[in-house]
């Protein structure tokens, strides 16, 4: 049991980490739209998807229209709608507030997920959850501050649209979870691909009333190389580390941790895109950024010394 929790453990930093991407997405369109990034990432999650899907569909329960229209759903919210409301979010926003906001999943995730009689005590939750929450403040205070001060309409907008990501991550997380406890014999690398298979048909079927609003600059521009390269790189990076991967190391994670505790370990996502951004801007961090980081890290390290036994029994239920 003790190996399984660290199983989930694991996948679960690696699925924060795949998803930290999403932040770095929006700088590399070149002359495309962020849609375009969209349509291309999720057609070649879905070819990734289906070749998965061959691969490992003799393994676990078999699958039927129910499970399907399931995994497209959960496909629909999680992968290609957040995507989708992150990037813009970070374009209307810019690169401060978005992932500040974005940062509250975990606190929202283990409100809104503690319940029934597999729930962690409240006591049990509230101290990591309060280093967390004093981290997520200290690294992202003062560049709110500052972004706050030159408010506009696109900031407004963007604020608006990074609550929409949480709400469509959160709403993912909890369905995701449900769906799997009522599927304990699902193969997770086949619902992963399920998941892939169906936001590509949904970000296919959108492709010609994006192309009506003039949302995808495909067709204006062209494949244009190298900007079209960069797209298709970074594109299938996110297809297989951001979408097959995450995706199913999140399900790993889902089978494996109480949803409090799955939801805490997310935040460790607000430090890698806070790691890619110093990167970004050869620097070192600030005194805030690296007291909240650190707040952040002792969260979750304190949820992981409190909640093993509670993983446990998770464990047990689901599988």
């Amino acid at each position: 049991m003790q190996a399984q929790f660290l199983i989930g453990v694991a996948a679960a930093v690696f699925a924060a980490f795949s998803w930290s991407l999403n932040f770095v997405a929006p700088y590399v369109v070149g002359p495309y739209t962020i849609y375009d990034m969209a349509v291309t990432r999720f057609l070649l999650s879905g070819i990734l998807g289906l070749l998965l899907f061959v691969a490992v569909k003799d393994r676990g329960a078999r699958t039927d229209t129910g499970d399907w229209l399931v995994a497209a759903w959960l496909g629909f919210v999680g992968y290609v709608g957040y995507f989708v409301t992150i990037m813009a979010a970070v374009r209307f926003a810019g690169p401060i507030i978005p992932p500040a906001i974005v940062a509250t999943v975990p606190v929202v995730l283990a409100i809104a997920g503690n319940q029934g009689p597999q729930a962690t005590s409240w006591r049990v939750l509230s101290l990591p959850l309060g280093f967390i929450a004093l981290g997520l403040v200290m690294v992202n205070w003062p560049g709110l501050v500052a972004a706050l001060n030159g408010l506009s309409a696109s900031v407004i907008a963007g604020v608006a649209i990074s609550f929409g990501a949480v709400s469509l991550w959160t709403a993912f997380a909890l369905s995701n979870r449900n769906a799997l406890k009522k599927r304990p014999t699902m193969d997770p690398r086949k619902w992963t691909a399920m998941m892939m298979i169906g936001g590509a048909i949904e970000i296919a079927l959108f492709v010609p009333v994006a192309t009506h609003l003039s949302l995808l600059n495909f067709a204006s521009l062209g494949l244009q190389w190298p900007s079209f390269g960069i797209i298709l790189l970074s594109s299938l990076v996110l297809a297989a580390v951001g979408s097959i991967a995450g995706s199913w190391a999140w399900t790993i994670a889902s089978k494996r941790l109480p949803i409090g505790l799955a939801g805490q370990l997310i935040v460790t996502e607000t430090v890698f895109a806070t790691s890619f951004g110093l990167v970004a801007s050869r620097r070192w961090p600030t005194f805030n950024e690296a007291v909240g980081v650190g707040a952040i890290v002792c969260g979750v390290v304190l949820a992981l010394k409190v909640l093993p036994s509670s993983a446990v029994e998770a464990e047990e239920v689901v599988t």
